[in-house]
């Protein structure tokens, strides 16, 4: 009988794979099985980390825009301020809180300021239609 001889496509995926694994250390970037389950592992914790990364920006863009209410007594408190721009309408997310409290906090005054001046109106209003 003559010598049967494989084909390439295993032979390439393994390969395939380890170049994904060629910055591990040790085992994990020489042996197939192990190189698989780190990639698994891997590839777990990236989708798990971006998730966690979105959370921790929203957290850290609420922190800095309450620092700045509480330091310039602008509002109350953070969650007023945010009910309060939901009911005048306006568009501004977290973000572009974060960024005008940090670069620019004689803006956010006047934003809070324009925010109180028609909540307070609309109250009056309603106050004294009852």
């Amino acid at each position: 009988m003559t010598r049967i001889k494989r084909g390439y496509v295993a032979r390439r995926r393994r390969t395939k794979i380890r170049l994904f694994a060629s910055s591990f250390r040790e085992a994990h970037s020489r042996l197939t099985r192990t190189i698989n389950q780190q990639k698994i592992r891997a590839l777990v914790s990236a989708h798990r980390d971006r998730d966690r990364l979105k959370i921790n920006f929203r957290r850290l863009w609420i922190t800095r825009i309450n620092a700045v209410i509480h330091e310039m007594g602008i509002s109350h408190s953070y969650s007023r301020l945010i009910h309060d721009l939901y009911k005048k309408q306006l568009l501004l997310n977290r973000k572009m809180l974060a960024q005008i409290a940090i670069s620019n906090r004689n803006c956010l005054y006047m934003i809070s300021n324009e925010i109180n001046k028609e909540v307070d109106c609309k109250e009056s209003t309603v106050r004294t239609k009852r």
